[in-house]
């Protein structure tokens, strides 16, 4: 693992899935999370609730070398809510760092919830999406997809 990976995880971990404070709106209506650590930077800055979608940036050095864009939503708030889902999701994606990595090939279970990520690729150039299942139905769905940025 190179230092750029360590680095997007313990970001990743420190923030939302971590709870971290929310840091100053950089676009209208904007929620953003930011960490630093040494010569990296970090923000996820990202739109709505229920229904959301945004985008996390790494620089080093003040260039940005790593983006990943996201789209997530609850599919049937029949079946769980937009905190139910987001309960669920930081519970997995903790469990996720935990072992330290971020991408898929991930089962997490919760409250009935069924916790599901897959992805191509690896950090440096991947695909995937997330879900969460009631009673083996899809109750929320997120697609995402990012990589290296270079000049």
């Amino acid at each position: 693992m190179d230092a750029l990976e360590d680095f997007i995880i313990r970001a990743k971990a420190a923030t939302y899935a971590g709870g971290g404070a929310p840091a100053p709106s950089c676009r209208p209506g904007s929620h953003d999370l930011a960490y630093a650590d040494g010569d990296f930077r970090y923000l996820d800055s990202y739109f709505g609730g229920t229904d959301f979608s945004g985008q996390e940036v790494v620089w080093q050095g003040g260039r940005p070398v790593w983006a990943m864009g996201y789209h997530g939503r609850v599919l049937r708030n029949d079946l769980i809510s937009g905190a139910q889902a987001g309960a669920t999701i930081k519970a997995a994606l903790s469990a996720l760092y935990g072992e330290h990595r971020f991408l898929g090939g991930f089962r997490f279970r919760q409250n009935g919830h069924d916790y599901i990520d897959i992805v191509d690729g690896d950090y440096r150039a991947f695909f995937g999406f997330e879900e969460i299942r009631v009673r083996d139905v899809r109750a929320y769905g997120l697609r995402y997809f990012g990589g290296l940025i270079r000049d």
